[in-house]
């Protein structure tokens, strides 16, 4: 191997809703971190790899940096501005707009707290003309000091090998921290539990996904390999959600079952037998211990 290989972290910093896991899923070339329209969408810190013949890029995806107003949202806000001092880069993606609000105002003083480079990426500019991508590009460049700044879309892939370009650019020299075809570090359970949150997320009503965390109770491989049996519990916090995720003579949690099914056999390679459940645990995203069993837990305290 080349003696100038380059390594390190990238972490993926922004507001809600602005792409980074579509980013990131893009850039490893395969679906790891969920996607939604609805903000909040990622909650625990999702490790991916990259690899090619010259460097290895670690990913994290953080969770959205937002106003917190539980305790869920206080452990998401500090695992997004935790790693900002621990990686070798940071990518702050953004939507091209020349309004400027409050949330990115927030993220350019963390910045200016932390020497760790930053790489300014205007993401969307597939909904954008030309002209109004370079006005929002000079508005963005007045606001802070940052390393470079590049535009692109990661819903068509315009200008992400431009993006990964620029990562190596900032990451030392280094030996590689995972095997070349590693593309996660997360386990199979927690992607499994995490495609089925994304499926309600897509298909339930604006709040209701946001009171919802997902439990693989368990996964067993049958003799020869070919199907896999997955039991899972969505927890919920009111009964009144109980029965709008299980809907009609439960053909909501059968859509939503469906579509996470397909996910996990196209992840997996191999049929699934899944079935879910739903349990009720009142106001859980304000319980420490709850929040601990359902993985969202900081792993230093």
């Amino acid at each position: 191997m080349d003696s100038k290989f380059k390594s390190g972290f990238a972490a993926l910093i922004g507001r809600p809703n602005v792409g980074k896991s579509t980013l990131m899923n893009r850039l490893i070339g395969q679906k790891v971190a969920i996607t939604s329209p609805k903000p909040q969408t990622t909650r625990n810190r999702i490790q991916t790899v990259y690899t090619d013949d010259e460097k290895q890029i670690v990913f994290l995806d953080t969770p959205g940096i937002h106003k917190a107003k539980n305790k869920l949202d206080k452990y998401m806000v500090s695992v997004a501005e935790k790693t900002l001092a621990e990686v070798d880069v940071v990518l702050w993606l953004v939507e091209p707009t020349t309004f400027i609000g409050a949330g990115e105002k927030h993220i350019i003083e963390l910045f200016k707290k932390t020497d760790t480079p930053v790489i300014l990426v205007m993401n969307k500019i597939d909904r954008v003309k030309k002209e109004e991508l370079m006005v929002c590009l000079d508005a963005y460049s007045k606001e802070g000091k940052f390393a470079e700044i590049i535009p692109c879309s990661a819903l068509t892939g315009e200008n992400t090998d431009g993006v990964l370009e620029l990562i190596g650019k900032y990451l030392p020299e280094g030996p590689m921290y995972y095997d070349a075809d590693t593309l996660t570090d997360q386990p199979e359970r927690q992607i499994c539990a995490e495609m089925i949150r994304e499926a309600a997320l897509r298909n339930l009503s604006q709040e209701i996904p946001h009171g919802i965390a997902v439990v693989i109770d368990s996964m067993k491989e049958r003799p020869g390999g070919r199907l896999i049996d997955i039991d899972a519990t969505i927890i919920c916090e009111r009964d009144s959600h109980k029965g709008i995720i299980i809907g009609k003579q439960g053909a909501m949690l059968k859509k939503i079952g469906m579509a996470a099914r397909n996910d996990m056999e196209t992840m997996l390679g191999c049929k699934v037998n899944l079935q879910v459940w739903v349990k009720v645990k009142k106001d859980w995203r304000d319980s420490d211990m709850l929040l601990k069993n359902f993985g969202y837990q900081d792993q230093d305290r």
